[in-house]
């Protein structure tokens, strides 16, 4: 699959890393200088380069959009027709100074540029994951034990969870053990018929 980064910072360099490593072919665009693109590239390996905004757009199958939210306008005024284009966009449409979402409520951010450009197929991955622990979980992908993203941070490991049983003798009416006898578990009776 051939996949065109739009924004190649922390976020959108790491996933461009990615998925070259995965084996796609890879263009990284958009970042503060052309030499930190080159740089992407061959630290990526795999079939990976640099370009432009246009080059990564016009012959992607997919899209990484990875550029804060009020650079998304210069961002789409560059990247040509999207039609039919997968635009995976990983932005949260924060202020300039980060400190509120600008679309709030009624909406997202994914919705907004799915208006922008509604000839594109936009969904919204990766924004609530931070781009450190992305490269940790494609190295374990193929362990057997896989990192978790939430993890317990301390105290002694859970212990193993055991369904608590009844005797045969409550047929559903008796508390559960280690519950108060407020909690019992009664089946519905059947009305009796009155002969």
């Amino acid at each position: 699959m051939r996949v065109g980064v739009l924004g190649s910072g922390l976020m959108g360099g790491k996933l461009g890393t990615l998925f070259a490593r995965a084996g796609h072919e890879v263009v990284f665009s958009f970042a503060r200088s052309g030499r930190k693109l080159t740089r992407l590239a061959r630290q990526a390996k795999g079939r990976a380069r640099a370009g432009t905004v246009r080059e990564a757009a016009q012959h992607a199958d997919a899209l990484v959009l990875a550029v804060h939210w009020s650079r998304i306008g210069d961002i789409l005024g560059q990247t040509g027709d999207l039609s039919g284009k997968v635009l995976i966009t990983c932005s949260l449409p924060m202020n300039d100074d980060d400190t509120e979402l600008v679309v709030v409520g009624t909406s997202s951010g994914a919705e907004e540029l799915a208006r922008m450009v509604p000839q594109a197929r936009v969904v919204s991955a990766f924004n609530t994951v931070p781009s450190e622990v992305l490269f940790g979980v494609y190295q374990a992908r193929r362990r057997a034990s896989r990192p978790s993203l939430a993890r317990r941070i301390s105290g002694p490991p859970a212990p193993a969870v055991s369904r608590p049983r009844r005797p045969r003798s409550c047929r559903g009416r008796c508390p559960l053990p280690g519950r108060t006898p407020t909690t019992t578990m009664s089946r519905p009776r059947r009305p009796r018929s009155s002969r």
